[in-house]
């Protein structure tokens, strides 16, 4: 290549993908207007999104569920001792509601990393939240099992099904840990994917380890296991959030572009009842900027 030519942006990509990342600011609000909830900063965020868990959970009871099931994540992070507090100060207590969590890092033999690491989600939940409630207002909190990994799903039957499910949204389109898979598109076969472990693809552990390790990439685990896109598509509502300025590009493929295996969080578009909450520059365009 002359040093007068240039790679054309996007050249490996689908036409809609083309068109869907070079989205304006003002034609993506369209879009979003009927669909999306929009703050100014993470902490309104972050606010919301636990008191919208309280009041989702209080109207589940409301309606005369004796129990509530929802898949929660564990990033974006703050939400849940807010949850916690909002819970002893009004004294509602989640003893009627279980809490499957998204995933958790594994070790490179398959079990769970230790409660001591800083990474390890289940352990995050029980300080953020469990620890700081009474016992008899916790929530049951189930973690996906790497030795029984079809138990995840078993439980939801027995509870009649995932009320709600709250996500976030990896930088390669996952939600929870569904990666996407070499060569596969068909979302279909994708949305049919259960519990399972899966091995991290280099783009998700190295912006995990710019968010939570400070570019640490060794430091981020190579296996996880995760909630399936059965189970997240299977609950009856569908919440995303989204807060990183990275996730500019990927709320335009989620929003816009194809439905497809190879962006998993497109397939929220088929999903009959789902939303997003926004922070507000996520909506910036994905376009170079050097400062």
């Amino acid at each position: 290549m002359s040093k007068n030519q240039q790679a054309t942006p996007y050249r490996d990509l689908d036409p809609t993908t083309r068109a869907a990342l070079r989205l304006s600011r003002s034609d993506l609000s369209v879009r979003l207007r009927e669909r999306a909830r929009i703050y100014q900063c993470n902490e309104d965020m972050i606010a919301d999104m636990a008191e919208t868990i309280l009041a989702d959970y209080q109207a589940l009871l409301a309606d005369g569920r004796d129990q509530v099931a929802m898949i929660v994540p564990v990033g974006p992070v703050g939400q849940y001792p807010i949850l916690a507090r909002l819970c002893v100060e009004r004294e509602v207590s989640l003893d009627r509601l279980t809490l499957f969590i998204m995933d958790e890092y594994l070790t490179d033999d398959g079990a769970w990393i230790p409660e001591t690491d800083p990474l390890s989600f289940r352990a995050h939940m029980w300080r953020n939240l469990l620890d700081l409630l009474p016992d008899d207002m916790r929530p049951a909190l189930v973690v996906p099992d790497p030795t029984d990994p079809g138990s995840v799903g078993r439980m939801i039957e027995d509870l009649g099904g995932v009320d709600l499910c709250y996500a976030g949204v990896g930088i390669t389109g996952h939600l929870a840990f569904n990666e996407p898979l070499a060569g596969e598109i068909d979302p279909a076969y994708f949305a049919a994917l259960p519990t399972r472990i899966v091995p991290l693809l280099p783009e998700t552990r190295l912006i995990n380890s710019v968010t939570a390790a400070r570019g640490n990439v060794a430091r981020i685990p190579r296996m996880a296991v995760t909630v399936g896109m059965k189970e997240i598509l299977g609950a009856r509502k569908l919440r995303i959030f989204m807060n990183r300025h990275w996730q500019s590009a990927a709320i335009r493929r989620l929003l816009a572009g194809p439905v497809t295996a190879a962006f998993p969080a497109s397939l929220a578009q088929g999903h009959t009842d789902w939303t997003l909450h926004v922070v507000d520059h996520v909506l910036d365009a994905p376009e170079p900027e050097l400062a």
